[in-house]
C-alpha cells in the first residue's frame, strides 16, 4: 500500500504543468546556484575530510580562470593578476567578479535551454537532486560555522593585546569578534543553533524545519556582516537564499500554518526515487554524507581552538607587561606621552608573538624566539625580516622583568612589571542575578 503510495505521487508530480515563469526561473536557479556552489568554500565543505587540502587542489579548477581574468580586464578594467590573493576575504575583487560571470553564464544558459528545452512542462526529477544538492550546500556551511562557534574558536576570547588597545582604535570587525569572544556561552548558543539547523537538514522530513532555522540564522549573520563590515557578505546573502530556495515549495503550507485558520496539507515534495527501499537506503546515505561533513568539521574545529582559541599555546613569559623604567644608552627617558621611540608596555602573548606599544598607544607586532634557558629573546621586525634584535632577559620576581640589548644601534635597557589582568573591569567583574544599579562601563 505505502509503495503504490509512493507511486502515485510521483506519477502525479511528472504530469504536473509548471508555469513558463516558473520553468525559466527553475533554470536559472539551477545553473546560478550551481555555479555558485561548486565555485566557492561551499564546495570545499562538501568535500569532508579530502577538503583540508590547499584550495588550488579542491577549488581552482572550478574557477574558469580565463573567462575570469578576460572580464577582469576588459570589463572591470582590473589587474588580472591581483585577483588570485588568498587572504581570508570572502568579498575581494576576485569574488565580485566571480559572482558577475556566474550571473552572465546562468543568464546565457538559460535562454539556450529555454529554447531548445520549451516543450518541457515540469523539471519534477531534476528539481528532486537539485534540492538535494542544495540541502547539503547549505548544511555543510552550517555545521562548519556552527562547529567553530560551539567549540568556540571562530571567535576567541581577546588576546592581551586587545586589552590594552584604545577602543577607537578596533575595526568594527575587532568590535564585533571581542564582543562575541568575550561572551563564550553565547558564543557556543550561537553554535549550537547553527549545529542545529545544518543537522535538520540532513533528513529530508525535517527539512523544512532545518531551513527555517536556517533562514533566521544566515539572516542574523547577514546584518552582522553588513553591520560591522565583515568581508563574508557575498557568501552569507546567498546562504539566505538558498533557505528560501529550499522553503519555496512550501511557502503556501508555511502561510497557512503562521498567518491563517486553514488546515496545513501534507508536504508534496516526491521522494528521490519510486521505491520504500530505494529511499531507506538513500535515507542512510544522505545521514553518511552528513557524517561525512560534520566530523572533519568538528575536528578542523579543535584544530582551530588549538592554534588561536583557549587551548593555544602561550609564551612562557606570558602576560601584560608595563615599561617601569627605560633607558637608551644609560640615560633615562620619562614616559612622555610625546616620546614616541619609548616602549609604554611589552607583551607576550603568542610564544611566536611579541608586541611592543609605544606611547601613542600603538602596537608594534614582532617574530620572537624566547629562549628560556639561554634568557635571549631574537625579535624579528614583521615589516623588514632583514632586521632583528637581541635581546638578554632576567626575571627577578614572577612580576618582574629585565631586558637588555641594542636597538637602532643604541643600547637599550628596561625594567618592566607585570600587570594583573585580573584588575581589567572586563576579566573581574563577572556574572551578577542581584545588581541594584547597572554596570555599564
Amino acid at each position: 500500500m505505502e509503495q503504490s503510495l509512493v507511486l502515485d505521487q510521483t506519477q502525479q508530480n511528472s504530469s504536473t504543468t509548471w508555469s513558463a515563469i516558473t520553468r525559466v526561473a527553475f533554470r536559472f536557479f539551477l545553473v546560478y546556484f550551481g555555479l555558485f556552489c561548486l565555485g566557492t568554500q561551499i564546495f570545499v565543505g562538501l568535500l569532508g575530510i579530502v577538503g583540508w587540502f590547499p584550495p588550488e587542489v579542491t577549488l581552482r579548477w572550478i574557477q574558469m580562470r580565463p573567462i575570469l581574468d578576460w572580464a577582469a580586464v576588459n570589463i572591470f578594467h582590473l589587474d588580472a593578476a591581483s585577483l588570485y590573493v588568498e587572504s581570508g576575504s570572502g568579498d575581494r575583487a576576485f569574488d565580485w567578479v566571480s559572482l558577475a560571470c556566474w550571473l552572465f553564464l546562468a543568464g546565457a544558459a538559460t535562454l539556450i535551454w529555454s529554447v531548445l528545452d520549451r516543450r518541457r512542462m515540469n523539471y519534477v526529477t531534476l528539481h528532486k537532486w537539485f534540492r538535494l544538492l542544495i540541502r547539503f550546500s547549505l548544511a555543510g556551511q552550517m555545521i562548519s560555522y556552527g562547529a567553530a562557534k560551539a567549540i568556540p574558536a571562530q571567535m576567541p576570547f581577546p588576546s592581551l593585546e586587545k586589552l590594552v588597545q584604545p577602543f577607537g582604535s578596533f575595526s568594527p570587525m575587532g568590535v564585533l569578534w571581542s564582543q562575541v569572544g568575550v561572551s563564550q556561552p553565547y558564543e557556543i548558543l550561537l553554535g549550537c543553533a547553527e549545529l542545529l539547523a545544518g543537522l535538520l537538514l540532513i533528513l529530508p522530513r525535517t527539512t523544512t524545519l532545518g531551513a527555517l532555522l536556517c533562514l533566521v540564522e544566515t539572516a542574523h549573520v547577514f546584518i552582522l556582516n553588513m553591520t560591522y563590515d565583515v568581508p563574508v557578505k557575498i557568501l552569507s546573502f546567498h546562504l539566505i537564499l538558498l533557505s528560501l530556495v529550499l522553503l519555496a515549495p512550501d511557502f503556501r503550507r508555511l502561510a497557512n500554518f503562521f498567518l491563517s485558520s486553514r488546515a496545513v496539507a501534507p508536504s508534496t515534495q516526491p521522494q528521490l526515487f519510486r521505491t520504500r527501499r530505494a529511499n531507506r537506503i538513500a535515507s542512510a546515505a544522505q545521514v553518511a554524507l552528513g557524517l561525512w561533513i560534520l566530523v572533519p568539521a568538528v575536528l578542523s574545529s579543535w584544530v582551530l581552538w588549538d592554534t588561536v582559541g583557549g587551548g593555544r599555546d602561550k609564551s612562557p613569559l606570558y602576560g601584560i607587561w608595563n615599561v617601569a623604567e627605560f633607558s637608551v644608552d644609560g640615560q633615562q627617558r620619562p614616559p612622555l606621552l610625546t616620546d614616541n621611540d619609548r616602549w609604554r608596555r611589552v607583551i607576550f602573548d603568542d610564544p611566536a608573538v611579541i608586541t611592543y606599544q609605544h606611547m601613542d598607544d600603538s602596537l608594534v607586532y614582532n617574530e620572537a624566539k624566547v629562549d628560556i634557558d639561554r634568557h635571549t629573546i631574537a625579535l624579528t621586525n614583521s615589516d623588514d625580516e632583514s632586521r632583528t634584535v637581541s635581546f638578554t632577559f632576567e626575571q627577578p620576581a614572577a612580576d618582574r622583568l629585565a631586558l637588555g640589548g641594542e636597538l637602532n644601534g643604541h643600547k637599550v635597557r628596561m625594567s618592566l612589571e607585570r600587570v594583573d589582568t585580573n584588575t581589567f573591569t572586563l576579566m573581574e567583574r563577572g556574572f551578577h542575578w542581584v545588581q541594584e544599579y547597572p554596570y555599564n562601563r
